[in-house]
């Protein structure tokens, strides 16, 4: 079945779906090295947080977890009153994704322990189950070489609540969502930068389509302008 002629219903037992990602005019995330990879103005960052508070978890994917001082947190607490208003709780929870399982136990995000830090993972990573167990607060394998997000997101919803999943990148997880057809909405913050690089990571990488007609189909939902700045937001379904 193609992403064209999936069926609109959503399925009750899998978390809504964002993605949200800021990129350069002409569709980058970070530079060809990886070098530069916050760029986004203040409004931006505050955009962030505030789709932050409509989310139960936050899931990010090991290289933009380890890319510095990353803890995934609602943001402060203004933000964790929002939250509470929403009737979520204070602090979301935090998801990990790793196929190989090469998360530093050492990075910022396991310093800061106010929720818990989920890893979905998979065989790959039989060496370093240890580790990780050591530092997060679960270790969910799901897939022998690659991340099956047909199994992890209905744990991630029967096993800790998540009703509501925002993901923040990287392309290759992004990718991976898309390609499974569990993406709901994408927010696209498209930034007055050109970087350029035929390898530069864009919001959406990995293997691809070939053909048009397998092309994930998105609905523009609003657009609004701010400072030199283009929010837009797409309907996935």
């Amino acid at each position: 079945m193609t992403q064209n002629s999936k069926p609109k219903t959503r399925n009750p037992k899998l978390p809504f779906v964002l993605v949200n990602m800021a990129m350069t005019a002409d569709g980058k995330i970070a530079t060809a090295n990886r070098a530069v990879s916050s760029f986004g103005s203040r409004r931006d960052h505050e955009h962030l947080l505030e789709l932050r508070t409509t989310a139960d978890a936050v899931m990010s994917g090991a290289r933009t977890v380890g890319s510095g001082k990353i803890t995934m947190g609602p943001g402060g607490a203004k933000f964790q009153r929002l939250r509470l208003r929403r009737g979520l709780a204070e602090f979301n929870l935090r998801v990990i994704v790793s196929g190989g399982g090469n998360v530093d136990p050492r990075a910022e995000i396991f310093r800061h322990r106010f929720s818990p830090v989920i890893i979905l993972t998979t065989g790959r990573a039989k060496k370093n189950l240890a580790a990780l167990r050591g530092a997060a607060d679960e270790v969910k394998i799901c897939g022998a070489r690659e991340i099956d997000f047909h199994t992890a997101l209905p744990w991630l919803r029967e096993r800790w609540k998540v009703k509501r999943l925002l993901c923040e990148g990287g392309g290759e997880v992004n990718g991976a969502l898309f390609r499974a057809g569990l993406v709901d909405e994408l927010h696209l913050t498209v930034c007055p930068k050109i970087f350029g690089g035929r390898n530069a990571p864009t919001p959406v990488d990995g293997a691809g389509v070939l053909k048009l007609a397998d092309a994930a189909q998105l609905k523009l939902k609003s657009a609004r302008r701010m400072g030199e700045e283009m929010f837009l937001v797409y309907s996935a379904r």
